[in-house]
């Protein structure tokens, strides 16, 4: 993914989370996809699908157990 859009959507996620420190980081070997951090922990991938003549962009993130048992 280029920069400007790596930043339109790292602006739209800080939005819709109320959530500044979420930040996206272009992914080494990948123009596809980027990273994301809330501060320096990841926390998921934003993939670009423009297969279909929509362009839209998937969020996902994987949650472990350990991380669930970490909340008190």
């Amino acid at each position: 993914m280029k920069a400007d859009e790596i930043g339109k959507i790292e602006a739209y996620l800080r939005r819709k989370f109320s959530l500044p420190t979420i930040k996206l980081r272009a992914r080494p070997r990948k123009d596809d996809s980027a990273e994301v951090y809330i501060g320096d922990e990841f926390i998921g991938v934003v993939f670009r699908d423009d297969e279909d003549e929509d362009l839209s962009w998937n969020f996902q993130m994987a949650i472990l157990e350990i991380d669930l048992d970490d909340e008190d």
